[in-house]
């Protein structure tokens, strides 16, 4: 057996679930956050949160970026697409995300130039097909979509694409991690480190974990027996008392990281504040473009930068992105908030951790 069926072998899968049962019998209960919103929906899509001993709990943190997206940078790509002459490109499941005054969606609907791509390179070649438009891309993820964002903008600035910025809304996993565990709303056990976010920057990057907060951390893939493996590590780990960073997504993570990605982000981008939905504003959590590449920086260009603004009334998906709350806790869920109809940003994206509850409900 080989590829991606190997990693989703039932028996080793039954073996490892078996592991976690008898170290976890007679233990006070364990809670083990994923920080990725690709974990969320892989322990959905596998039905892995059931098949767990009770004792052995699973809680979503804020690892979906279209879900700590904040209000206020909806509304300034909203504000954006409202310029006449201005494209704004942006991936498929930003547009249904909503601000204070409706979603990129509406904002389509009501005749802005909206378009979905799928990566910051077709932005930069309707750019280079349409010079009469100004096309801003809406730089939206982590560590892992952030690299592709600075190659687009150093090809625009070697061949002269002088129509084409980015709005930079991008977010640092790390400084959200501790303020998670700083505001000690939720106790931990351990966390799922997440596996794209860890191919950039390295196993090495979570080393603050052990060494600040004593919790161990298990860098993991996105198949069961990765994740499964995850969490005998981390309940490992937890009775040994000995917290540590274990990479048990060896095939595609190393110690150090993605050095061309990490040497693309340092010439591109610098840190910046930026305002995460649910956390608040989060010192040097996100990415601004460094001076030099000034002329691509969109709020620059378009003197434009996102506000603080209101969550939609009765959304709580603030709450659950911090493991406050689970989804099922929001008098919403399934009700007013559905995939279909969704309020909060939590149900839209297939990663948001009220959509993989919705899927899993659906499915009992």
């Amino acid at each position: 057996m080989s590829g991606a069926s190997s990693y989703r072998n039932p028996p080793v899968v039954a073996g490892l679930l078996d592991r976690v049962r008898r170290l976890a019998v007679g233990r006070a209960p364990l809670r083990f956050m994923e920080f990725c919103g690709g974990h969320t929906h892989a322990i959905a899509e596998y039905g892995l949160r059931s098949l767990l001993p009770d004792n052995v709990r699973l809680s979503s943190g804020p690892g979906c970026p279209v879900c700590v997206t904040a209000s206020g940078e909806v509304d300034a790509a909203i504000a954006l697409a409202a310029r006449p002459g201005v494209t704004v490109a942006t991936f498929g499941d930003m547009m249904r995300v909503p601000g204070t005054a409706g979603s990129l969606s509406d904002a389509r609907a009501s005749g802005a130039d909206v378009r979905v791509v799928y990566s910051p390179r077709d932005a930069l070649e309707i750019a280079r097909a349409c010079p009469a438009a100004e096309v801003v891309f809406l730089g939206v993820g982590f560590e892992t979509t952030a690299p592709v964002v600075a190659a687009a903008v150093l090809e625009a600035e070697a061949s002269g694409v002088s129509n084409f910025s980015v709005l930079s809304l991008h977010k640092l996993t790390p400084p959200a991690m501790r303020a998670v565990l700083d505001a000690g709303e939720v106790r931990l056990d351990g966390i799922i480190g997440p596996g794209h976010v860890s191919a950039v920057l390295g196993s090495e990057a979570w080393g603050f974990l052990p060494r600040d907060y004593r919790l161990g951390c298990a860098v993991a893939g996105f198949e069961p027996t990765d994740v499964v493996s995850a969490v005998v590590a981390l309940v490992e780990m937890v009775a040994g008392e000995e917290p540590a960073v274990v990479n048990a997504y060896g095939r595609a993570v190393t110690a150090a990281g993605n050095r061309v990605a990490l040497q693309m982000l340092e010439q591109v981008f610098a840190p910046a504040d930026r305002e995460w939905r649910g956390l608040g504003f989060v010192p040097n959590s996100g990415l601004q473009l460094r001076p030099e590449y000034a002329d691509w920086d969109a709020g620059l260009r378009f003197d434009i930068r996102p506000y603080s603004a209101p969550e939609p009334p009765g959304c709580r998906c603030g709450e659950v992105l911090r493991g406050v709350i689970e989804p099922r806790q929001c008098p919403l869920f399934g009700r007013a908030c559905s995939p279909a109809s969704p309020v909060g940003p939590c149900m839209v994206s297939s990663e948001g951790a009220c959509a993989a509850h919705y899927s899993e409900a659906e499915e009992q």
